[in-house]
């Protein structure tokens, strides 16, 4: 099978190199490969149903959209948390697709409803209709955006990162990425949880993103199931964030769908061992 880059593949560039003493290395993935892993996220943030593409959860201050719930805040809400949707939307432009027309002006709009209340008054809004049928239309290159975050994420996080732990870092993400299973896992929780290097992602000063679990993984001779490994450790990073959160949140309630997402990478590890 003809492997491609991010670009739609995975490249470390030469700010890696600038950043870590770990030779950089290239991962990369099929377009099929690409396109199963946007569909592994679709299936847990949507359950593969195009109707979940817009969706405004109890207790969040914020929209979630795409096959990756992208976060969209409204003008004055809270932005604690990465506004991923306009990232999205940046990439979309940027690669000619059409944006409805609402949505395509310079800067691009916060969200237009301001709670989940209004949202779910506003269900025949034209906007929405046009906004779901924009998220229906670039679900590939949504999956294609989703790989394109994961490319972005190790030099950011060896910068945010004491230089003591750098090449750890670098050498755990390899580990993890050295299969499709592992590259899906990462990409998936990047999208999840974020990278954990932004002041909105810590509780208590403890954060619980991609650069969490990766520092918490132990080396190759300790434990060479890098997957399950980084499954392990995302579930314990996930349990610290509740312990951590506000009671008010009642993180708790969302704890054990967060935990059955992450087993999906152990379990999409364990059938691609069996498909070898």
């Amino acid at each position: 099978m003809e492997k491609v880059q991010f670009g739609i593949a995975l490249f470390l560039s030469l700010f890696l190199a600038f950043l870590t003493d770990v030779t950089a290395q290239e991962i990369l993935l099929s377009q099929q490969e690409i396109q199963q892993i946007g569909e592994r996220v679709f299936k847990n943030e949507c359950a593969s149903k195009d109707e979940n593409l817009i969706a405004w959860n109890e207790g969040e201050d914020f929209m979630s959209l795409g096959i990756g719930h992208f976060i969209w805040h409204p003008k004055n809400g809270k932005d604690s948390f990465e506004e991923s949707f306009i990232k999205f939307l940046e990439y979309a432009k940027s690669s000619g697709e059409q944006i409805p027309a609402w949505l395509d002006i310079t800067p691009f709009p916060a969200c237009p409803w301001s709670s989940r209340d209004s949202f779910l008054s506003a269900q025949g809004d034209s906007r929405l209709m046009e906004l779901k049928g924009f998220l229906i239309k670039t679900k590939p290159l949504q999956a294609v955006f989703i790989t394109r975050r994961l490319e972005e994420s190790l030099p950011f996080m060896l910068k945010s990162a004491p230089e003591g732990i750098r090449e750890k870092i670098a050498l755990q993400f390899h580990r993890v990425a050295s299969t499709s299973s592992g590259v899906y896992a990462l990409a998936d929780y990047v999208n999840f949880k974020g990278l954990g290097i932004a002041p909105g992602e810590k509780y208590q000063g403890k954060g619980w993103g991609l650069l969490q679990v990766l520092e918490g993984m132990k080396d190759q001779n300790e434990a060479p199931d890098a997957v399950g490994e980084f499954a392990r450790l995302a579930n314990a990073v996930l349990e610290d964030r509740v312990k951590n959160s506000s009671l008010v949140r009642n993180e708790q309630k969302w704890l054990p769908g967060w935990q059955k997402r992450v087993n999906s990478y152990i379990e999409q590890e364990e059938i691609a061992c069996l498909q070898e």
